[in-house]
């Protein structure tokens, strides 16, 4: 098997550092590895497969020779280096928001659409967190009937707010516990005890950017431009793994077995619903492995074609670190 040249840009952040743990977990022919990071991060090291890889900062020489770079930056780190990765004949598979609604770029969840990873020009988008997780739970459910439009909720974690979010938490907890005040840095409000509905910017309508992802991500994915999707975005005070709580109108009358042997079968799900055995999915019990938890399947009571479900899945990991490195799969086959 020919071995390839990685290259990992934000190899230092949460993510990133995922990337290393998932390359290595899933033996992708990694034949060098190059950390890169910022200024700030230059001579640190990072952990992969044994050895202590040293971070460089990334520059436009860092890429020549490279075959995939798996992009963990923010949008102006992606933006700034695309050019140059795909000038130097690499492929930029890329976990930021800067390219996922780019005409010419493919937005790729590998469980459901891995033939537009076919169409790339250079540059595979990483899809939000939260819409890999929900997507890998509701479109298996297009066997049963073409969806119509979702309603969702979501719960997300404090990690999807970077390294910061989960100190926060544990701080605010252990200073309200000896009765201390811990003003909040990270986020708006306090996050221990509390939930805050509010994630992204202010963008349309009284939505956030966060909440529109899932209406403009699910509409590329599933290749349904005239989806319409209401969703909801709350902060929760959990540590990692984000969950859902969706409601998916169908063209037809779908029904709750059928759903049910349909997702116990579908690719990156694990079905756990059993309401009176209490198993369903949990953050917990969805953190720290790749597979998309899938429970509470019930017929809505107010629309006969609607259904019902509850999902939990690792934000670092199938939301993101996890997503790009199946994507890279893709593209060495």
């Amino acid at each position: 098997m020919k071995n390839y040249t990685v290259a990992v840009l934000g190899a230092t952040g949460a993510v990133g550092r995922e990337m290393l743990r998932i390359l290595q977990e899933r033996n992708f022919p990694v034949g060098k590895l190059i950390a890169l990071g910022s200024e700030r991060s230059n001579g640190s090291f990072v952990s992969f497969a044994g050895e202590q890889i040293p971070v460089q900062e990334a520059t436009k020489e860092s890429f020549a020779g490279v075959d995939i770079v798996l992009g963990a930056a923010d949008n102006q780190t992606a933006l700034e280096f695309a050019p140059i990765i795909t000038q130097n004949g690499a492929v930029f598979v890329d976990n930021s928001s800067a390219f996922r609604q780019y005409p010419n770029v493919p937005l790729v969840v590998p469980e459901i659409n891995p033939e537009d990873v076919r169409k790339h020009e250079g540059i595979i988008s990483n899809p939000n967190c939260t819409t890999a997780i929900s997507l890998t739970a509701i479109a298996p459910l297009r066997a049963l009937s073409p969806i119509r439009s979702i309603w969702a909720a979501t719960y997300q974690a404090v990690s999807g707010a970077g390294i910061a979010g989960p100190v926060e938490l544990q701080q605010q907890i252990t200073a309200l516990g000896r009765g201390e005040p811990y003003p909040p840095q990270v986020f708006p409000h306090q996050i221990a005890y509390n939930l805050i509905p509010r994630i992204g910017e202010h963008q349309e309508l009284g939505y956030t950017s966060e909440e529109m992802k899932l209406q403009y991500e699910g509409r590329k994915i599933l290749h349904q431009p005239e989806l319409t999707v209401s969703c909801t975005c709350v902060r929760v005070p959990v540590m990692r793994s984000h969950s859902v709580s969706a409601s998916i109108c169908f063209e037809d009358h779908v029904d709750v077995a059928a759903a049910r042997e349909i997702l116990a079968a579908a690719p990156g799900c694990r079905l756990l619903d059993d309401l009176a055995a209490e198993e369903y999915p949990t953050p917990l019990l969805s953190s720290d492995q790749d597979l998309v938890l899938v429970g509470r399947l019930r017929q809505d009571l107010t629309d006969s074609n609607r259904l019902n479900l509850w999902c939990c899945g690792d934000q670092l990991r199938k939301g993101a670190a996890t997503n790009a490195v199946q994507i890279a799969e893709l593209l060495i086959k």
